[in-house]
């Protein structure tokens, strides 16, 4: 085992620090920034921990401790570990600490730090948290603000008391949107024929489903933060007393001129009330238009029937981010739909780790409640555990699987799902905004869009030769700004120019540039 571990220490000296790896000299004492870096790591995602190496040149290297030391340093952690006036939780056990000799002169302490459940957050020095809650950010540790440590906490109570399960005051009927209720009772009674509480008054169905209750313990009684979100007006929602940051946001950015933000957008504007089902029945429609598969209308004619794993996936993903997401932080929700994928953001932290997530094999809903509210109409039914869903959806199609990825400052979950890349129903104008009527009738289009066609190909390729001639050292980063296409789809259709002989590439990767070969039209 210790050459295993003499190994995979002497392969992180090679890579240097990073997000969740750092590494401690220690030679002039234990590190007064020890606890600061462990309170960072187990509010984050972990990581190894090393005492005993230092950086010399821009290399780590071993720092010479001996093992009196190493023992010295070990008791040390234990006595702080268990002294609330230095961390307020020990966090680590026996097997968490590996010491090892690299030789009779070299001895590392190396400590790995777990990333904490949700239940147990924050890990702060001394006895209170504010301000001394850290966060890991790359390769280095940044303190915590006083939202971020009270979202902590929120997420730690919340399989007592969920956030949005809690009791507003001041709220009535009036602040419901009737026209949304409706829509709502009307799908729920195309799942539920014959349900007792289709006969139910408007009060009393929101009670049944959790948008209203009362409080055994306190006799308090009122809508809940779910029930405002799911059914409210716009102005009621972002009310103090309610979610006073909420803002939801879709955008799609279907335009190849960069002077152009997007191509359509849908946000509370105050043309229409922005509640979370208003939200979710008129983008995920817009969404699912990107799918270059067969879908079916209902006999409405507008209502589309998921046929495909691909739109159950899609919905899924999107219910996902409603329901994690943490209403009582700033920040938005929003999709930006390009012509090759779609990006899903809701503000907050996973409450469990990216690994446990893909395995399925924990899951953690913030909002309870609201997951109950969409799961009544046969939407999110899985929105704690639904990555096998989401990923089905993307490989039976034979897509790049979905990429989720939790950013700190602030703190946001972040799902990218690439899709073909362009249809035929992308129209040729500058806006690039489809200007075909779609088909009412309730039949299973037959119609499958090509990746893509050669008049949106050719067109793509002139604005990136446009491009080149304005700006011959342009990185490939400011090609994807420019053309708001991804990384693949840049490389591929710059390999595609050098082939057909309009581009080469003159001198080395990094400070080489591009040279037009055909001058573009």
């Amino acid at each position: 085992m210790n050459e295993q571990l003499r190994h995979d220490i002497l392969a992180l000296c090679q890579q240097g620090e990073g997000t969740w790896v750092e590494f401690k000299s220690a030679q002039g004492g234990f590190p007064k920034s020890f606890w600061e870096i462990f309170s960072a790591f187990s509010n984050t995602d972990g990581g190894i921990l090393v005492l005993g190496v230092k950086e010399k040149d821009g290399a780590f290297i071993p720092d010479g401790l001996t093992k009196e030391k190493i023992d010295e340093y070990k008791k040390h952690f234990w006595d702080c570990a268990h002294n609330r006036n230095c961390i307020n939780r020990p966090v680590l056990v026996e097997s968490d600490i590996k010491e090892l000799a690299l030789n009779e002169d070299a001895h590392l302490l190396i400590f790995n730090v777990p990333r904490v459940s949700y239940d147990l957050r924050p890990i702060y020095l001394t006895l209170s948290p504010f301000g001394h809650t850290y966060k890991r950010y790359q390769d280095g540790d940044y303190l915590c603000s006083d939202d971020e440590i009270k979202q902590m906490f929120s997420d730690a109570n919340n399989i007592k008391s969920s956030a949005d399960s809690r009791i507003l005051h001041g709220y009535s009927m009036d602040d419901i949107d009737y026209p949304t209720l409706r829509q709502y009772r009307m799908r729920y009674s195309l799942l539920h024929e014959n349900h007792p509480w289709l006969e139910l008054d408007d009060q009393r169905f929101l009670e049944m489903i959790g948008a209203y209750r009362k409080d055994r313990n306190t006799s308090e009684e009122g809508f809940t933060v779910a029930g405002m979100l799911m059914f409210g007006k716009t102005l009621s929602i972002t009310d103090p007393e309610c979610t006073p940051y909420f803002f939801v946001d879709y955008r799609e950015r279907l335009s190849y001129d960069p002077r152009i933000r997007w191509t359509n957008r849908v946000y509370p504007d105050g043309t229409w009330e922005a509640n979370l089902y208003q939200f979710f029945s008129r983008v995920l429609p817009m969404m699912q238009h990107a799918l270059p598969v067969p879908f079916r209308l209902a006999n409405d004619g507008i209502t589309r029937i998921e046929t495909t794993t691909a739109h159950i996936a899609l919905r899924e993903a999107f219910a996902n981010a409603i329901i994690h997401a943490a209403y009582t932080v700033m920040g938005n929700i929003t999709v930006d739909r390009y012509f090759d994928h779609i990006v899903i953001s809701n503000p907050g932290t996973m409450l469990v780790s990216v690994q446990e997530y893909h395995e399925g094999s924990h899951s953690v809903c913030r909002n309870p409640l609201l997951q109950k509210l969409f799961s009544f109409i046969g939407i999110g039914e899985k929105a704690g555990s639904g990555a096998d869903i989401i990923a089905k959806g993307w490989e039976d199609n034979g897509w790049a699987l979905p990429v989720i990825r939790q950013i700190v400052k602030p703190d946001r979950v972040e799902m990218t799902l690439t899709v073909p890349e362009i249809t035929d129903e992308v129209s040729d104008n500058s806006e690039g905004v489809s200007d075909k009527v779609p088909d009412k009738s309730n039949k299973v289009s037959n119609k499958v869009p090509n990746k893509v066609s050669n008049k949106v190909s050719n067109k793509i390729q002139s604005k990136v030769l446009i491009i080149i001639e304005k700006k011959p050292y342009i990185t490939i980063e400011e090609l994807i700004e420019k053309t708001q296409l991804s990384k693949r789809s840049i490389t591929t259709l710059l390999n595609q120019l050098k082939k057909q002989n309009k581009i080469r590439r003159v001198g080395a990767r990094k400070n080489g540039h591009w040279e037009i070969v055909q001058p573009s039209e």
